[in-house]
C-alpha cells in the first residue's frame, strides 16, 4: 500500500485484538505504522498456544505488547512480501523473540533495498532489518502446534509476494481489498499477473473464506466475487454472462 503522496489513500486503522477463530486457528489484527498495516498474530489457542507473527510492520513496542497479553509462543516471523510498511519491526521482534524469519527470495531485493523506499516515502523511523533466515516456497506447509499455515505464490504487487491459507481464512497482504486491487506501479509491479493471481489463489476459495489484507479491515471471498472486475472474469471462465 502508498502514501497519498503517490495518490493512494492508506484505509483507516483495523484492530482485531480480541481472537477471532477459524477452525483450529485464532486471529488476531494489529494496525501499525504511517500506512496502518495489518500485523496479524494467528495462533492455535485463544490464550496462549504456539503460532506464528505475520509482517511486523512497525511499531514494534506494541506489537510485543499484543505478543506479552496473548501468552502466544512464537515459532517464527512469516512476512507476505519485503515492502518497507510490513517488516519495518523484524529485527526488534526478531531479537527479543529469537525466532527466523521467513520471505520469498524473489522479494530478497525489494526486503534489502526497503530503506531507500521508506526514506523517499517519509517513513523517518524505519529500521532496515537483517537478511531474512528461511525462504519461502509455493505449497509450503508451516507448522506450529495445532496450527497449519500452507505458503501459496501471489506476485503482482512484488514478484514474491506470497499468501498463507489457513483453515477457512487467508493472510492475504497487499493483494485484494474491500472494493480495490494492491497497487502495481512500484518496480516489480504486474498488474496482470496480480489479477491472476487473485483469481487462482483466493477467488477460487469457498464463498465464506475470510481474507486478511495488509491493510484495512477483513473482507469474504464473496466480497471480492462481487467487484465488477472480477465478476466479467469469473463469468467469462464459467461461460455465463454476469448479473
Amino acid at each position: 500500500m502508498l502514501p497519498r503522496s503517490l495518490g493512494i489513500v492508506p484505509p483507516p486503522p483495523y484492530n482485531q485484538l480480541e481472537p477471532v477463530q477459524h477452525g483450529a486457528a485464532w486471529v488476531r489484527v494489529l494496525s501499525t505504522g504511517l500506512l496502518n498495516e495489518n500485523c496479524v498474530l494467528v495462533t492455535d489457542a485463544p490464550s496462549g498456544g504456539c503460532g506464528f507473527l505475520v509482517d511486523p510492520g512497525s511499531d514494534a513496542a506494541q506489537i510485543l505488547r499484543m505478543l506479552d497479553s496473548s501468552g502466544a509462543e512464537v515459532q517464527a516471523l512469516l512476512l507476505t512480501h519485503g515492502h518497507f510498511d510490513h517488516i519495518g519491526a523484524v529485527q526488534e521482534v526478531r531479537e527479543a523473540l529469537k525466532v527466523p524469519v521467513y520471505l520469498h527470495p524473489l522479494d530478497g531485493a525489494i526486503y534489502a533495498g526497503s530503506a531507500d523506499l521508506a526514506g523517499l516515502l517519509g517513513a523517518a523511523d524505519f529500521q532496515q532489518p537483517a537478511p531474512p533466515d528461511a525462504p519461502l516456497r509455493q505449497g509450503q506447509v508451516l507448522t506450529a502446534g495445532g496450527l497449519t499455515l500452507t505458503v501459496r505464490e501471489l506476485p503482482g504487487h512484488t514478484p514474491g509476494h506470497v499468501v498463507y491459507r489457513g483453515d477457512g481464512f487467508v493472510l492475504s497482504g497487499d493483494t485484494l481489498f474491500p472494493g480495490a486491487l494492491a497497487p502495481t506501479n512500484l518496480p516489480g509491479g504486474d498488474r496482470p499477473q496480480l489479477i491472476a493471481g487473485i483469481l487462482r489463489e483466493l477467488l477460487s476459495l469457498p464463498p465464506d473464506t475470510r481474507l486478511y489484507p495488509g491493510h484495512g479491515r477483513p473482507l469474504s471471498v464473496a466480497d471480492g466475487r462481487a467487484n465488477p472486475l472480477f465478476r466479467r472474469r469469473l463469468a467469462a471462465q464459467a461461460g455465463t454472462l454476469p448479473t
